[in-house]
């Protein structure tokens, strides 16, 4: 299976998968299992995101990561704003295993402020947005360089997530009947 399945042992990451809970834009969970997957190329990008982050003395807390259909479709249906959430008859890159929704954590396991919050729809989530204090500024700017740096791209509206290139044009589509054991309810 292209889609491998990531935990904190093998990773050396934090995983709190917030669709899983009611802590999400819509105010309920829209999976019922908190399980983190990515396609095998984006896994290895994350390896070396992790390694880059620990040189710094950070850790990574993964948010969101491989969304089936069925969850995108959901998340459309509640909130249909196509600045922060993807058409799900275009297909997101959440939903082929290649996107990752995360934040970085210090050395005390405490999430470095951003500016905004996780799947905050304002424009103080863009990258480069104004009127950010230096600090948010500058983790933002670190959370960038790792990602970037590990061979993933950004999405301009949105400071937490990250996607391989060309995701539409090179990766397929899942579902959640692709997954050993369902996400959804």
């Amino acid at each position: 299976m292209a889609l491998v399945e990531i935990t904190p042992q093998e990773y050396d990451v934090e995983i709190d998968i917030v669709y899983a809970t009611d802590r999400n834009f819509t105010g309920a969970p829209i999976y019922s299992r908190p399980a983190c997957y990515l396609h095998r190329d984006a896994a290895d990008c994350l390896k070396k995101a992790v390694a880059m982050a620990r040189r710094h003395g950070k850790r990574i807390r993964i948010l969101d990561a491989f969304r089936p259909q069925e969850a995108q479709r959901a998340l459309w249906n509640h909130t249909p704003n196509p600045d922060f959430i993807a058409n799900p008859d275009l297909g997101s890159p959440h939903g082929r295993g290649v996107a990752i929704d995360l934040t970085l954590l210090d050395a005390n396991g405490k999430e470095l402020d951003m500016g905004a919050g996780f799947d905050e729809m304002h424009i103080r989530s863009y990258h480069g947005a104004d009127g950010l204090s230096k600090d948010a500024e500058a983790n933002r700017l670190l959370l960038l360089g790792i990602m970037v740096s590990a061979g993933f791209e950004y999405y301009s509206h949105e400071w937490w997530h990250y996607q391989l290139p060309n995701a539409r044009s090179n990766y397929p589509l899942f579902s959640d009947s692709s997954l050993p054991q369902s996400m959804m309810k």
